[in-house]
């Protein structure tokens, strides 16, 4: 038996053994991190640059392109230097870190994805009122309360994780740190008292989600009334990109911390960490630009300007 009082590191799980394997997840998770970089990088550039994008989608664009770019720093680079350096140790005081930046992050997306759908809501079904509405002290106030729920969340998860005894050795069956699979190495006696701060937080992100399918419920009745085929089309461009990334999160970060412990296993859990952590942070920039003529030409422009500065 272990106490985490005594714990100086934890090992995570590594992706595989053989080496040659572990410099193809190096490299695979170098791209992506190289990709999410760039990507959130550009728009966060071209939305604080180009004087067109200063409305409020891209204000929250901006802050949502701000928490991806923290969420993926914090669990692949550790990720890829244990497989370049054939490791998997992480220090208690590291590991404690990257789960408090993890939850805090991952918790101010999914609340700042909630004012995203308000924002969404407001355009298309209360447009005479948008301006009221969405003003830019409204907007600041919105990003700083998601801002602020994940930092409230994480104060609470990390402080009760880390005070509960663990009795159950200190091997991470993720290749971050993270709530569930911490809790695994707890004693039971002192299990039920993060469930019940599990089950606080999934009751309030549960209401998110209500929040954000009754929005688009009432989104698509607005749209299917719209009586042209071009103005539907530009309604749902507004709308698909963000409802596509709030199904990808959801979806897998409720699995993550719902599934029965009957169907988790490592490699399970190591997709759906992958899906819910690594993935959105890559393709939140694709997803939001592709079909966005506003962003695509302010991204040429950017390009355009980078030459001309060099010259």
């Amino acid at each position: 038996m272990s106490n985490s009082s005594s714990l100086n590191e934890f090992l995570l799980l590594a992706f595989t053994d053989t080496w040659e394997l572990q410099l193809l997840h190096f490299s695979l998770f170098l791209g992506t991190y190289l990709a999410a970089l760039l990507g959130n990088g550009l728009i966060i550039t071209a939305v604080a640059c180009d004087h067109r994008l200063h409305t409020p989608m891209y204000f929250f664009l901006l802050n949502l392109s701000l928490l991806d770019l923290g969420s993926i720093s914090t669990t692949v680079p550790k990720s890829m230097a244990n497989s370049l350096w054939d490791t998997r140790a992480i220090s208690y005081a590291g590991c404690a870190a990257r789960l408090f930046l993890v939850v805090f992050l991952l918790g101010g997306e999914y609340s700042l994805l909630t004012v995203m759908a308000y924002d969404r809501f407001v355009a298309i079904c209360k447009p005479l009122h948008y301006g009221t509405l969405m003003g830019s002290r409204a907007c600041v106030k919105m990003a700083a309360a998601a801002w602020a729920s994940g930092f409230l969340n994480v104060l609470l998860h990390t402080a009760n994780t880390f005070s509960i005894p663990l009795c159950q050795g200190n091997t991470v069956d993720q290749f971050f740190c993270e709530v569930p699979q911490i809790l695994k190495l707890s004693c039971a006696d002192y299990y039920i008292r993060e469930v019940g701060v599990l089950v606080a937080g999934v009751c309030l992100a549960f209401g998110c989600f209500i929040f954000i399918v009754l929005s688009y419920v009432q989104i698509f009745t607005a749209v299917l009334r719209i009586p042209s085929e071009q103005g539907q089309h530009k309604a749902f461009s507004m709308c698909l990109p963000h409802l596509a990334m709030v199904f990808l999160f959801i979806s897998t970060s409720f699995f993550a911390y719902l599934k029965p412990p009957s169907v988790s296993s490592p490699a399970l859990d190591l997709v759906v960490a992958v899906l819910y952590s690594v993935v959105p942070p890559a393709v939140n920039p694709l997803l939001y630009s592709m079909r966005n003529k506003e962003l695509k030409e302010a991204l040429k422009k950017l390009g355009q300007l980078v030459p001309f500065q060099q010259q």
